[in-house]
């Protein structure tokens, strides 16, 4: 499960360990994306290194969820069906899928390969808010979770913090005082 994760917040959490949890997984990696293709020119990314502290924070000693860095050392932009050929390569006795919300299933023919990593490795598609699942029911290698939708996402949390807002019960445990200890956001303690 890729991302930004500027910040990781309940959201994110809520559905990775719905998806270790009911998704037939062993485990899901939290992937950090350093630079989306799609989102090229983001000026409020906050280094890798930072963004990369708050996700292990909010996966703690979790069983099921795992912190990924490997993006971080390839070449950028980064594209999911090189991820995957990497995790692939590095962990061989791993069966790799990739996890997606509904939004970027929507999109999902623009990215890069995208039979590729649908034939080679399969695709979970959660639902979210506003984005109906339209279509995967019906292709091979596509399957649907109907995991809890929460309506939150990163920019929410980010003008939340700027604004003065207190969003501790919007971020996992930990990353909030992390934010706000290094003044993240425009945070002010």
């Amino acid at each position: 499960m890729g991302g930004s994760f500027n910040p990781v917040h309940i959201g994110h959490m809520i559905v990775a360990s719905y998806i270790a949890q009911w998704g037939g997984l062993d485990e899901v990696w939290l992937t950090l994306s350093p630079q989306n293709p799609f989102k090229q020119g983001d000026n409020a990314l906050l280094p890798d290194d930072v963004r990369m502290e708050m996700l292990r924070l909010a996966v703690g000693d979790d069983p099921m969820l795992r912190v990924c860095d490997v993006e971080l050392s390839m070449p950028r932009p980064s594209y999911t069906v090189d991820t995957l050929h990497c995790l692939s390569s590095r962990y061989p006795d791993c069966d790799f899928k990739l996890i997606v919300g509904s939004d970027n299933w929507q999109s999902f023919s623009r990215w890069r390969e995208p039979d590729e990593i649908i034939g080679r490795y399969g695709l979970i598609v959660y639902p979210r808010p506003g984005y109906p699942i339209c279509g995967p029911h019906d292709v091979d290698g596509v399957s649907v979770v109907d995991a809890p939708q929460v309506e939150l996402s990163s920019t929410f949390i980010r003008d939340a913090i700027e604004a003065g807002r207190d969003m501790n019960f919007f971020l996992p445990s930990g990353v909030y005082q992390y934010i706000l200890s290094h003044g993240l956001y425009g945070s002010r303690i």
